[in-house]
């Protein structure tokens, strides 16, 4: 029988995740089906039990619900809960009390780390890297970073505030520190932009000086060029969008599901073929 599997979010029509998970199913054998499903703004719970109900094994949230799908989950991996918000839901049924269990993930985190390591060939061990925003994209990173090992995190935001309350709520030692995006001082070797500015063209009040020679500048969106891929550009910096992120993070909910883990390259490669 195939298992079915969709992406469940509100707009969806854009979204690469069919083509994804269909190359990684015939790349792998897997017999599964993978849809985007557009779920009302003001009934996501409904529409998630009906894709229980009908039968789905799992299913990818996206925006903008992740929030509403964490608190709908029996149980959480623990970057689910660090992240404070779940991208990857499996059903799992008991039938000793005729219900289904939910359990939830966030593999956007993990999606990041791999694209840096593996795709960009960057090392994060022991490396200084600035995240740029406090919202829920920089939360739901944070925890793969810090298990990279890397020397220091630092999250910086407009307001400085919420920095701050983001790095006490991931990390209880002086690994992660806080700081406004005009008072940032010295170089970086991972920059990483989880702010929203991309979508408006906006440019971010960040100095040049904290760009190192040849630092990976990392924009987590993709499909186009954003002012902070610019800026970074200009100063020397590596630069890549989150096509990569959004591959990687897919393979990880795809291992989750089906326990087989696809290779990633062939569909970066399919996506973006004049790279």
């Amino acid at each position: 029988m195939t298992d079915k599997y969709a992406v469940m979010g509100n707009p969806i029509a854009h979204s690469k995740s069919p083509q994804i998970h269909a190359a990684f199913a015939k790349q792998t054998g897997q017999d599964m089906t993978y849809e985007a499903i557009l779920a009302p703004l003001d009934n996501f719970k409904h529409a998630l039990q009906s894709n229980i109900h009908a039968g789905y094994r799992g299913v990818n949230i996206t925006v903008p619900f992740k929030l509403e799908a964490f608190d709908l989950c029996d149980t959480l991996s623990e970057r689910a809960k660090s992240a404070g918000a779940v991208n990857t839901l499996s059903f799992e049924s008991c039938e000793i009390v005729g219900e289904t269990k939910v359990y939830g993930d966030n593999t956007d985190g993990v999606g990041l780390v791999n694209d840096i390591k593996m795709n960009l060939k960057y090392a994060l061990e022991g490396e200084r890297i600035l995240v740029l925003g406090a919202g829920g994209a920089a939360q739901g990173v944070l925890l793969p970073l810090l298990k990279a090992n890397p020397k220091c995190i630092v999250i910086a935001n407009r307001t400085l505030e919420k920095a701050q309350q983001l790095a006490q709520k991931v990390s209880h030692t002086a690994l992660v520190s806080a700081n406004s995006f005009e008072s940032l001082d010295g170089q970086f070797d991972i920059i990483i932009n989880a702010t929203s500015t991309g979508l408006s063209d906006t440019a971010l009040p960040i100095s040049d000086a904290i760009f190192a020679k040849n630092c990976l500048a990392y924009e987590m969106m993709y499909g186009r060029e954003t002012p902070f891929m610019a800026q970074a550009r200009k100063n020397g910096a590596q630069v890549s969008d989150g096509l990569g992120m959004l591959v990687e993070q897919a393979a990880e909910a795809f291992y989750i599901w089906r326990g087989v883990r696809p290779q990633t390259a062939p569909v970066i490669q399919l996506l973006r073929p004049n790279k």
